[in-house]
């Protein structure tokens, strides 16, 4: 097969990775034409009367009395640090009184723009939502103390950014994906009574756990020549060998973060991974991209589930970096808790499975919204 080298930006670093050509892939034109017809099966397959009832209705894109209409919604909001006043960034996508979705992306030290495929579905619903770049992260403030960054301090960010988007427990949703779920259920177990709804994306309650299932399940599915090349560089800590990237490239993230060849990963994801903060994500992460080792190494929530009483929604990616049968099984010991499988996805499931991740969270909002929601 014919193949041509990419070269690949992660984590501040640029590796050369081989990828098949684009002769030995469907055309761009039948890829396009397929996706569309996907698209509209799915749309054909949702019934009227709910395509009726999510509809926005003429005063979601009413921006009467809003103080950020001349930003385009984007708003920098003060936070209050042990070590000082910073800004963060946000910006408003529509207008609901009833439902304010806050995105939390992943990271730590990522970035809100591989959020950006909910532009294709939550508007069509209706959906008030917020972009949202944690403290350090690229489209805010990225002070240097290395003090800041630790999970009690973000979780009290969260809730100042709360307060100044006028958000309160009859509209406010919190949306946390990868550590953005982590940084969720933290949040919820302090301050649910502000919540209305929580949705734990792609996040395990525990990193123990993680780190069991990453050793024991994904490990020993990749090819053990690989494996064992990859354990050797981090054994010797040398991160910074293109090597490592052009390892885990094919043989972990195309099968585990974004199920495609990285040359379609699409234009917010490259982004995203691009704007990575490292000096936030690996002190917290831990610097090895096959489990954690960082100051999440020991976080452990799971015996505290049954404490989040407000409607929750757990989604998680039959492929996914994180274990998918723990995750049905934290929806279990929430006391209202619900799951939703993406079965094609890997972690980033808004990509993999778009028209079953957010069809499913807009149902969530919308059945907590009128008071009909199940587990």
């Amino acid at each position: 097969m014919n193949r041509r080298t990419l070269t690949v930006r992660w984590r501040d670093r640029y590796y050369m990775m081989d990828f098949p050509t684009r002769s030995a892939f469907v055309s761009r034109k039948h890829l396009a034409a397929s996706l569309l017809l996907a698209g509209a099966v799915a749309a054909c397959a949702a019934p009227s009367a709910d395509r009726a009832a999510n509809s926005p209705s003429a005063t979601y894109y009413d921006t009467a009395g809003r103080t950020d209409v001349y930003s385009g919604g984007v708003r920098m909001i003060a936070v209050n640090t042990p070590k000082g006043t910073f800004n963060v960034w946000t910006k408003r996508v529509g207008n609901n009184p009833k439902i304010k979705v806050l995105l939390l992306h992943g990271g730590p030290g990522m970035t809100h723009e591989y959020f950006e495929a909910a532009d294709s579905y939550f508007p069509g619903a209706g959906v008030e939502y917020y972009y949202y770049d944690q403290l350090g992260s690229f489209y805010s403030d990225q002070p240097k103390d290395s003090s800041l960054w630790n999970t009690a301090r973000f979780v009290e960010e969260v809730e100042q950014v709360r307060k100044a988007l006028g958000m309160d427990s009859t509209n406010f949703f919190l949306l946390g994906h990868s550590w953005g779920g982590l940084l969720a259920t933290e949040y919820a177990l302090k301050y649910q009574k502000n919540l209305k709804g929580l949705i734990i994306s792609s996040m395990m309650s525990s990193i123990p756990a993680y780190n069991e299932y990453a050793t024991k399940v994904l490990m020993p599915a990749m090819d053990q020549k690989v494996l064992a090349e990859v354990k050797a560089i981090e054994a010797k800590k040398d991160y910074a060998n293109p090597r490592y990237m052009e390892l885990l490239g094919p043989n972990h993230y195309e099968k585990h973060l974004l199920r495609r060849p990285a040359a379609e990963w699409p234009d917010p994801v490259n982004r995203a991974l691009k704007h990575v903060n490292n000096d936030i994500y690996i002190p917290m992460q831990g610097p090895s991209e096959l489990g954690a080792s960082g100051k999440l190494e020991k976080w452990d929530r799971s015996a505290d589930l049954k404490n989040i009483t407000v409607p929750t929604l757990v989604i998680g990616g039959t492929y996914d970096t994180m274990d998918p049968k723990h995750m049905e099984w934290m929806a279990k010991q929430l006391p209202k808790g619900r799951f939703l499988l993406c079965p094609n996805s890997g972690h980033m499931a808004m990509y993999d499975d778009g028209p079953v991740y957010f069809p499913g969270v807009i149902k969530f909002l919308t059945d907590v919204n009128a008071g009909t929601f199940a587990k």
